[in-house]
């Protein structure tokens, strides 16, 4: 990686914040081709337990906002 863009976002809050959700979700994700041969992989669909700890921490976040 260039070392500019290195040191642009090693302390950035809002790529670290994608950054941090991304690698969360990145074991969901599957590239085996499901369309023929475009190559297109497909998200996996989260279980109910995973959804429901989303909704609580995205709670928190909007009540931490709010204050």
């Amino acid at each position: 990686m260039n070392e500019a863009l290195k040191a642009k976002y090693a302390n950035d809050p809002i790529f670290l914040a994608i950054l941090k959700d991304g690698l969360e979700i990145q074991d969901r994700f599957s590239a085996e081709p499901i369309y023929a041969r475009t190559g297109k992989g497909y998200l996996k669909s989260a279980g109910v337990e995973e959804i429901r700890k989303a909704k609580i921490e995205e709670k928190e976040r909007s009540s931490s906002r709010a204050e």
